[in-house]
């Protein structure tokens, strides 16, 4: 079976009522592209009161890659899965690194490895886990 043809895989996020937030700074500071974004008409009641418009589903593309999200209650930030941008540029890595771990969480510090010009692992502040990559 060709697989290339009949599937394509996406990553879906749940937050914990700040899709809308993280997908407008990913729109903005990393090009992304937001396709849909549809709150909740009628939030069900076990979302917290203090949540403006929760999402129920929204799409957008980075990089080639459609990422989908929404608002769920009780989600907690990633943990074993990561979203791996690779830059083309040593700079482009930097300017990403300073920008997406601001308020975030470090676990590997930007830097040169033996299989990257420059790597990082990081969760920024909406709890998503990325790994930063230029490999020229």
């Amino acid at each position: 079976m060709n697989t290339n043809r009949s599937m394509k895989l996406d990553i879906y996020i749940n937050y914990p009522g700040v899709c809308e937030k993280a997908f407008r700074f990913y729109e903005q500071h990393l090009g992304g592209k937001i396709n849909i974004m549809i709150p909740h008409q009628q939030p069900p009641s076990n979302f917290p009161k203090e949540w403006e418009n929760p999402v129920l589903h929204a799409t957008m593309e980075i990089g080639g890659t459609t990422v989908r999200g929404a608002d769920i209650p009780d989600a907690e930030p990633m943990r074993s899965a990561y979203l791996t941008l690779i830059l083309d540029t040593p700079e482009k890595a930097e300017y990403i690194y300073n920008l997406l771990s601001g308020e975030g969480e470090i676990f590997m510090k930007m830097e040169k490895t033996f299989f990257a010009n420059r790597f990082a692992m990081l969760r920024d502040k909406f709890g998503t886990s990325w790994m930063l990559l230029n490999e020229n």
